[in-house]
């Protein structure tokens, strides 16, 4: 089986890396627009093998785009990332371009493929997939909040000085700064997390989640990779191996949660068909209006998109 991975930044290069070490397909595909990136970073994952016992090929290829055919997972990466003083939003026009091209590439040898969205912003990114390919909405989806749980687990291990997967929550909403995480829904090895942590830092910490990008951003000069590249290898995953896990991905809402025709970050059954199940949470009036904040702030985004088509 084979997956391509569009984009040999950081983020694409920690996503093949990872699957590459997990054997989690035969074969994967790097590829860039930027003449030998995506075969020098195939060269040095492949030389991990003889260390970590690798069987999986991987081959970097420059804008060959007839050597991703028959991709069962296509993930798209490509896009600038942000600088300092960017934002997500400064990001819409450029990256809506190029992952209209990289959409109209791939579907032309892979019309059976999965499309998970990494291109920022993520939601808008994933909408502008899912209208330039034509197939069905549970093929195309964003990552984002796999991420976003990463970050909101690890501050919380912090401050609880515990083992982070002994947390578990889920985070709704878009990525970014309008992302809602869920106090209600989140426990430590099933105690609730409102019964350890007092609100105010409880409050602090989903700042601190809100803008645990910026916060890498301003400190390296560029967006994270280490914990994006994993989120992408989990979800890949999840789909090869048909694990059905629940993820909070971005997926087409056609009515869940009183919302429609808009991607945001919702939780999913996550197959080998993609999407195989939106789970629609009992949520309180404080959270369906933080949801619905949310969902205002892609929809604007999107009406960005809209009016330059």
């Amino acid at each position: 089986m084979k997956i391509t991975i569009i984009g040999a930044g950081n983020v694409g290069a920690t996503s093949a890396e990872i699957l590459f070490k997990k054997n989690v397909v035969k074969e994967i595909i790097l590829l860039d627009v930027k003449k030998n990136l995506a075969e020098g970073k195939a060269i040095d994952i492949s030389q991990t093998a003889p260390i970590n016992g690798s069987y999986s090929k991987i081959i970097g290829v420059t804008n060959d785009y007839s050597k991703t055919e028959n991709s069962k997972v296509i993930v798209i990466t490509s896009g600038i990332t942000r600088k300092y003083n960017m934002s997500r939003d400064d990001l819409i026009n450029i990256n809506a371009n190029i992952v209209k091209s990289v959409i109209k590439k791939s579907i032309e040898y892979s019309p059976d493929t999965i499309f998970i969205v990494v291109s920022n912003p993520l939601d808008v990114m994933t909408y502008v997939a899912f209208i330039s390919s034509k197939i069905n909405a549970s093929r195309v989806f964003g990552m984002a909040g796999i991420l976003d749980k990463a970050r909101y687990c690890t501050f919380l291990a912090t401050e609880l000085n515990c083992y982070p997967q002994d947390i578990q929550t889920l985070l709704l909403g878009s990525h970014g700064d309008t992302m809602v995480p869920l106090p209600r829904y989140t426990t430590v090895s099933g105690i609730p997390i409102i019964e350890l942590i007092d609100k105010s830092k409880i409050d602090s910490i989903i700042e601190r989640t809100k803008k645990g990008g910026l916060e890498i951003v301003n400190m390296l000069g560029t967006s994270a990779w280490y914990a994006p590249g994993a989120a992408v290898a989990q979800m890949v995953e999840s789909i090869i191996k048909d694990s059905k896990r629940i993820f909070p991905c971005s997926a087409w809402l056609q009515g869940e949660y009183g919302l429609k025709n808009i991607y945001l970050g919702v939780p999913v059954i996550l197959g080998k068909n993609g999407i195989e199940k939106i789970l629609e949470l009992k949520l309180n009036n404080e959270e369906m209006n933080f949801l619905k904040k949310s969902a205002e702030h892609i929809t604007n985004m999107i009406k960005v998109i809209d009016k330059s088509e």
